[in-house]
């Protein structure tokens, strides 16, 4: 596969059939150009005996032969077309299959209930910076759950049920929201969740896959004005589910068609799926539910990828990734980075050295990432490269850092001025306490004075060191080659930033390096 390439992958599952074109960049990341599905409710044209009736093969041949022509028009190299459990449980599988083929041509690989686990896992682990937990990816027609500890797969298992099959079993000719109902459908989907020993009193996070979990995790942030957008990483709480289940149960028909974040054709299936997710909770013992924006499809994707590439996916370094991804994407320079980085390294080891700042490692790593990214924005204009930066960092589902790591990233890389700072934080001042607000803003100005230390961005400066003159004062002395003039305008100008991190004042004198063979300035 070369860079630019695009290939789509056909989805065909119990409850929708999707059709997601995937464009390849220069770099192994990923864009979807195309995701288009329509709830074609396969499981539903099975009979007793699991058998899919004609009606239910030709809904499935009419959809496949209007989305391969879609394809068509995207000029993919190569077109993956896969069907998991309504194929997979039919008992006319091979009809179906030889009627595809006959009518379109077209080779559908079902996959085994193993194999669907397997990938809607592979997502959440490579994409994810949860080492141990439990993914759960419910369809219309079964339940995929996988044990992972330290990223290594320990368990899996697939249950022959889902939301369209539950709804069906449980709620036929009922309410949607007939407490009967429920109490009997709860009682039974935990019977079935306890068959498996492994899964009682885990107590790691759940992480769930697909489109019913992000229609919870969309509801309940649109009732409590979530401030940024996003799903992948986002994680509830057990109360916030309960919460939000509450709501659905309490909610009309009528009522759910108005409710933002539902989608339409999940009105009916929404409560079985939000048992489902409810009952693992108790079982588990878990209080968290992770939202994985990434499932079965990327999955396969990034497996791929990961053959055709060496290590496009690190399985244990996707924050480093996601930025040296983003840092392309947004054409930062490299020796403008480089420098900052290694500027506010230095910086940040002074200010540790005089005990100024107790940090901890996840710390470093986020001063590192903003220092990279710092001021992104520009990509899009410069006068308000500040604004755009945290806008841009904070609404993106970015890999492996979960909502409240993005946003402390949005922070140090935006970072401008205390003003602005307090203007971004406003909305999260209960996401952290003081002191992480304090350190963050700390963070944000070392950033910012490294910047202003390489500010023709030709690496000029060669060491810092910081000196104590007396109780209340420190100095900064800068030794740098070439003409530093910029430089000491500039640091001078923002030497406040440094000076609210050291609590002190501070004066900077810039010294010319000397060539100790020639002993001269440099």
């Amino acid at each position: 596969m070369m860079a630019r390439d695009r290939f789509g992958l056909l989805d065909v599952g119990s409850n929708t059939i999707r059709l997601v074109i995937f464009e390849m960049d220069d770099y192994q990341g990923i864009t979807e150009l195309q995701n288009i599905k329509t709830p074609a409710r396969l499981v539903q044209y099975l009979d007793n005996e699991n058998k899919m009736s004609e009606e239910g093969i030709n809904v499935l041949i009419t959809v496949l032969k209007s989305f391969t022509k879609i394809a068509e028009r995207y000029n993919i190299k190569e077109l993956i077309s896969i069907a998991t459990a309504a194929i997979r449980q039919s008992t006319n599988r091979d009809v179906i299959l030889a009627r595809v083929k006959k009518e379109m041509d077209l080779d559908l690989t079902v996959l085994t209930e193993q194999k669907e686990a397997y990938f809607g896992n592979y997502a959440v682990r490579y994409t994810m910076d949860i080492p141990d937990g439990v993914s759960i990816d419910i369809g219309g027609g079964s339940t995929e759950v996988t044990y992972f500890k330290n990223k290594k797969i320990k368990e899996a298992h697939s249950f022959p049920f889902g939301t369209v099959s539950l709804q069906k079993q449980f709620f036929d000719e009922k309410e949607h929201n007939d407490k009967k109902a429920i109490k009997k459908a709860r009682k039974w989907v935990n019977e079935q969740l306890r068959t498996l020993d492994w899964l009682e009193d885990l107590s790691v996070p759940l992480v769930a896959i697909g489109g019913s979990a992000r229609n919870y995790a969309e509801i309940y942030q649109r009732q409590t004005d979530y401030p940024i957008a996003g799903i992948h990483e986002y994680q509830m709480s057990k109360k916030d589910l309960d919460k939000t289940f509450d709501l659905l149960e309490e909610s009309s028909m009528d009522e759910l068609a108005d409710l933002d974040g539902l989608s339409e054709d999940r009105r009916d299936i929404i409560i079985p799926a939000g048992i489902v997710f409810t009952e693992l909770l108790n079982v588990m013992q878990s209080k968290t539910l992770a939202i994985s924006n990434r499932g079965l499809r990327e999955g396969i994707i990034y497996e791929h990828l990961n053959q055709e590439y060496d290590d496009a996916y690190d399985l244990f370094g996707i924050k480093r990734q996601t930025v040296q991804r983003l840092f392309k994407q947004y054409d930062i320079r490299p020796i403008s980075a480089h420098q900052r980085i290694v500027l506010a390294d230095r910086l940040l080891e002074l200010i540790k050295d005089k005990g100024i700042l107790d940090l901890k490692d996840e710390h470093l790593y986020l001063l590192h990432y903003g220092a990279t990214l710092y001021y992104l924005g520009s990509y899009i204009e410069a006068d308000s490269e500040s604004q755009h930066t945290f806008y841009i960092i904070s609404n993106t589902n970015l890999h492996g850092f979960d909502h409240s790591d993005r946003v402390r990233l949005a922070l140090l890389a935006s970072y401008k001025n205390r003003s602005l700072y307090k203007q971004y934080t406003q909305n999260f001042k209960d996401w952290y306490d003081k002191k992480e607000l304090d350190i963050l803003l700390y963070l944000g100005s070392v950033i910012k004075f490294a910047e202003a230390l390489s500010d023709s961005h030709v690496n000029f400066v060669h060491d810092i060191d910081l000196i104590e003159t007396d109780e209340d004062n420190y100095e900064l002395r800068v030794t740098y080659s070439g003409e530093a003039i910029a430089e000491e305008y500039r640091a001078n100008r923002h030497k406040n930033h440094m000076e609210r991190v050291l609590g002190k004042s501070l004066s900077i004198t810039f010294q010319k390096e000397i060539d100790e063979s020639t002993q001269t300035e440099v």
